[in-house]
């Protein structure tokens, strides 16, 4: 008659303390069912659940065990279970996985404590619990933390939609981001990432400083922020916007490009884009002149933006077809897409304003960045408490995999 018993090891980590625990079920012909094991701070929690084919061996077994946990200083714990609810563990296996990812500068309890709670709310079982984010020295300041703690849950939320909509009212009471994925085989084979360039690669809308340089900033700046917000028609405002900037002398633009400054982490995040294959792209409704200083300098594959037209030295102000609108953002994802080859759970979208909405809702993983309310109530996932690069923890990639 056999036995199942789960042995839970629990101590300071050592090395060789693996070996010695499985050499001496090995000698007892056992059969290891599941195992995990966790360190944390060298302090080690280990688990196995083994089937012991002979219940006349099952003490000898467990003796042995015990006799080599505290040879090893550890603490060793045993728990028979029942071959009904072995066969209820296995058949769960089937149900549907979901990844909660937790970023923010500095963990809480709370926060831990409220995404928990809310998974469980909608009937989800956290299997496990990961940190992404590098080891944080205490007196680092908030601004330069980074945190990233991962759920890795079972089971189908009732409301999904009820779901999100808790998740993202707890990210914004205690200033966190919350995503919420499926866990497929997508999520670490992604290929193609495109983004919008405006406050979200660069920290400015640039097309704002070209109206401070005209003269004309205060009156462009209130008709791009209406746009990006979802009140006003992108192109239309686009036009209007750009026929304020008529006459602009050319050499403005080598001023303002020089001091654009990039997003925290972008330069991270194509760093680690670009030694893991991806083909990235500027999808921008921006400007061209621009997007081609950040290809250079970030080494991205495409770049699709508007252009600005200029003659005798002056911005003549007239809109050059076809203007990069949201419509046209989503279009040229698609085309990418299939210019590459992949699929579209291949991709992934990256934007802060409405006309990004088109593209951050069919690419595999659509990202609002810092975006305005409406964004990120509406795009699938939103990153606003850390740099660009927190799109890499999203994909499942630690610290220690190669990003600063």
């Amino acid at each position: 008659m056999r036995e199942i018993v789960l042995i839970n090891i629990t101590g300071e980590d050592r090395p060789g303390l693996t070996a010695a625990i499985t050499g001496v079920l090995a000698q007892g012909g056992v059969n290891i069912l599941d195992i995990g094991q966790a360190v944390i701070h060298d302090t080690l929690s280990f688990g196995i659940l083994v089937e012991i084919p002979d219940t006349e061996k099952a003490s000898s077994v467990l003796k042995n065990i015990q006799f080599a946990g505290n040879e090893l200083d550890q603490q060793v714990r045993f728990t028979p279970v029942s071959e009904a609810d072995y066969q209820n563990w296995v058949e769960g296996q089937g149900k549907a996985r979901h990844i909660v990812t937790l970023l923010t500068r500095r963990v809480t309890a709370e926060q831990l404590q409220r995404v928990s709670s809310i998974t469980a709310k909608y009937g989800l079982n956290i299997d496990h619990i990961d940190r992404l984010s590098g080891r944080v020295a205490l007196d680092t300041p908030a601004e330069l933390s980074k945190g990233c703690i991962e759920f890795s849950v079972r089971g189908e939320p009732a409301d999904p939609q009820a779901l999100r909509a808790e998740f993202l009212s707890v990210a914004q009471e205690l200033n966190v981001d919350i995503a919420f994925q499926q866990d497929s085989l997508f999520r670490r084979n992604r290929r193609l990432a495109v983004f919008d360039m405006d406050s979200t690669l660069i920290e400015a809308e640039v097309i704002d400083e070209l109206a401070k340089a005209a003269g004309v900033g205060e009156q462009v700046s209130e008709i791009t922020e209406r746009a990006m917000r979802g009140e006003l028609d992108f192109r239309a405002s686009f036009k209007e916007r750009l026929a304020l900037l008529k006459g602009l002398d050319v050499g403005v633009l080598d001023q303002i490009g020089a001091s654009l400054r990039l997003t925290e982490g972008a330069e991270t995040l194509f760093a680690e884009l670009k030694r893991l294959g991806y083909k990235t792209a500027i999808l921008s409704g921006g400007f061209t002149y621009f997007a081609k200083q950040l290809q250079a300098k970030l080494g991205i594959d495409y770049v699709f933006a508007n252009e600005l037209e200029v003659v005798d030295g002056k911005v003549t102000g007239v809109a050059v077809e076809p203007i990069v609108d949201a419509q046209r953002k989503a279009d040229l994802l698609g085309e990418l897409a299939r210019k590459e080859g992949l699929q579209m759970e291949q991709t992934i979208a990256v934007g802060d304003g409405a006309n990004d909405l088109p593209m951050l809702a069919i690419a595999g993983l659509g990202v609002a960045f810092r975006a305005k309310p409406l964004v990120k109530q509406s795009a699938k996932q939103a990153i606003s408490t850390l740099g660009l690069d927190g799109v890499l923890y999203l994909l499942g990639f630690r610290d220690r995999d190669g990003h600063a």
